[in-house]
């Protein structure tokens, strides 16, 4: 009697996945040419799910599939696209024309690891809601947009867009758990994304990301390979950047932020590569009396704001309550403007302590 409750309660749990899972499958081998948009400024997580599932459309189901990227992948993060064929991955920065007519002339559209077509660019965010392919979310961040997609996948209880794409890619009825089924080149790329979107195991861990790892590496993946080119593999200039940061600019106000403002002054010091501040965010957090850490990285008339927390304080309320942003609990980010929100780039600093302030005395 207690065997057959729990098969009624696991069927009634599951069945609507596999109903999303078998949709799925039936897009994906209808469709003919297939496109993939990340988030601007793209991550490991997003070059991760994106190439990995661009991988398995091509070898495993033959499709004409790619990745769309906004802005141009850093270079610590290349080697993920680099393992794949020429042209499963588009860079919009290189060449917009070619971006926009891939997503235009694409049959099945997905977004990954970017809970709405907003967090692309404008151009793409337009293409995207124009065309008339179906399209599908594959995503981990709070509030997904989900009046946009035909089909969506969405967990924030997990460690990345990686995690959740390789539960979905594991439960489609060509794989059927069978990782020896899936391109190498797929797998690497998304234990480099869950990596990356975990800090290195550091935070957003949950049981099944351990699991995950552990699957990845009995498969073959070689780690210590992923590891040594995501973190071993930077620039000299990298190193000094973040020493100086550390040294000469991180400031910590008495409610235990500290902050950091990457300007183009300092960018043109040490030649500043987009990508090279990855991880900076996380080092303030190592000091007892810091709960949330914030680094301002200066673009053409905004700030690119990155937001960290310790349990306890809501990075995501912050970013969306003061930098037009949002994300995970304790890992969000954001955009500062001016002259819209500040007057000129240099009024950053006034700002973040009036706003910080307004927060913790909340």
């Amino acid at each position: 009697m207690i065997c057959n409750i729990i098969f009624v309660i696991l069927f009634v749990i599951l069945l609507p996945r596999m109903d999303k899972i078998k949709g799925l499958y039936s897009l994906m081998e209808g469709a003919s040419r297939v496109s993939m948009a990340v988030h601007t400024h793209p991550d490991g997580d997003a070059l991760g799910s994106g190439m990995a599932l661009a991988g398995y459309l091509r070898e495993r189901l033959g499709k004409d599939a790619a990745v769309v990227v906004p802005d141009s992948v850093p270079e610590s993060l290349s080697f993920i696209p680099d393992s794949f064929p020429e042209g499963s991955l588009i860079d919009y920065a290189d060449d917009p024309e070619k971006a926009i007519k891939r997503l235009s002339d694409s049959d099945l559209l997905f977004c990954l690891d970017c809970s709405s077509f907003s967090r692309t660019n404008p151009r793409i965010e337009e293409a995207m809601r124009s065309s008339k392919a179906p399209k599908v979310l594959v995503d981990h961040h709070l509030d997904p947009d989900v009046a946009a997609f035909d089909l969506v996948f969405s967990r924030a209880d997990i460690s990345s867009t990686c995690e959740l794409l390789f539960g979905i890619l594991k439960s489609l009825p060509d794989v059927r758990g069978d990782l020896s089924r899936l391109p190498m080149n797929a797998l690497e790329a998304l234990m480099a994304g869950m990596t990356t979107d975990t800090n290195n195991f550091a935070n957003s861990v949950f049981p099944g990301t351990m699991d995950m790892a552990s699957e990845l590496i009995a498969a073959g993946v070689d780690r210590d390979r992923i590891l040594d080119l995501l973190y071993n593999r930077y620039r000299e200039n990298r190193l000094r950047l973040m020493g100086y940061m550390l040294h000469d600019i991180m400031r910590i106000t008495p409610s235990g932020v500290a902050y950091m403002i990457l300007d183009k002054e300092i960018q043109d010091r040490f030649d500043f590569r987009q990508g090279e501040s990855e991880g900076f965010v996380n080092l303030p957090l190592a000091v007892s009396s810091v709960r949330m850490s914030l680094l301002l990285t200066e673009e053409d008339g905004r700030f690119r704001v990155s937001v960290r927390s310790k349990r306890g304080v809501s990075a995501n309320l912050f970013a969306r309550g003061f930098f037009h942003g949002g994300g995970h609990e304790r890992a969000a980010g954001g955009r500062l403007y001016f002259p819209e929100d500040i007057p000129s780039h240099g009024d950053a600093e006034a700002y973040i302590l009036n706003v910080t302030e307004e927060f913790f005395r909340r």
